[in-house]
């Protein structure tokens, strides 16, 4: 992958312990929604066991002119120097990586997310704005309270774009109150038979903890749905 060099914008808090980090686009670097980038802190003060770069799926759309990745921040050395760097600091990136991308396709798609899964989905709930809004997409959001629920403001105003898209947040956390308009309970089986209609003629994609991952891709398949249709992305560091 070609390596760019990029400098931090802003960083901006999206819920407690979440946070959006915007950086320049350099000239000449072009992705596709659900895309990754690897970044790398420049000269950190400190380092971990896995090193200064780690891989982010891009929140930004191929249209917008900057670049936007976001991350639970835990207590990583990584995480750390992420958290604390001021708007200019130099970052380094390489990429654009995956197949993780709606493309062209005109099946339905459903996309199922747990946690800080949902970056890559904004990316392309974001791009089918742009250019398919008619596309007949379905969402489902997990989450433990639904004030972890990056995002949610913004996709909520995205259906607005998207008439076909169908927007399913729930909450996992058996004690946390939630509002009318979300289920109850972890993504299942049965949670999405009632949202979707045909499994058969849809493609799912999945991202989220691997755990979480692995389960919803064995239920897929379980269900009916060929491997083939299923595309996963799997989110570490939870």
């Amino acid at each position: 992958m070609p390596a760019y060099a990029t400098q931090l914008q802003r960083r901006r808090d999206l819920t407690e312990g979440a946070a959006a980090f915007v950086l320049a686009r350099p000239e000449g670097f072009t992705f596709q929604a659900g895309q990754s980038i690897n970044l790398t802190l420049v000269d950190p003060p400190e380092k971990d066991a896995k090193g200064n770069t780690r891989t982010f799926s891009l929140v930004s759309a191929p249209h917008e002119p900057f670049l936007e990745v976001a991350t639970r921040l835990r207590t990583s050395a990584f995480k750390r120097v992420l958290a604390a760097l001021p708007p200019g600091a130099p970052l380094q990136f390489r990429g654009p990586g995956g197949k993780f991308t709606l493309g062209e396709d005109e099946r339905p798609a459903v996309l199922l997310a747990g946690g800080i899964g949902i970056t890559p989905f904004v990316s392309m709930l974001r791009d089918a704005a742009q250019r398919m809004p008619q596309r007949h997409l379905t969402l489902m959001y997990a989450n433990r309270r639904i004030e972890d629920a990056a995002y949610l403001a913004e996709l909520q105003a995205l259906r607005r774009q998207l008439p076909n898209l169908r927007l399913v947040p729930t909450v996992t956390g058996t004690d946390a109150p939630r509002p009318a308009s979300a289920e109850a309970g972890p993504i299942d089986r049965t949670m999405v038979a009632r949202h979707v209609a045909d499994l058969s003629a849809a493609t799912f994609f999945v991202a989220g903890p691997p755990a979480m991952v692995s389960a919803l891709k064995t239920m897929l398949v379980e269900a009916g749905v060929d491997a083939a249709q299923v595309r996963i992305d799997e989110f570490y560091g939870y």
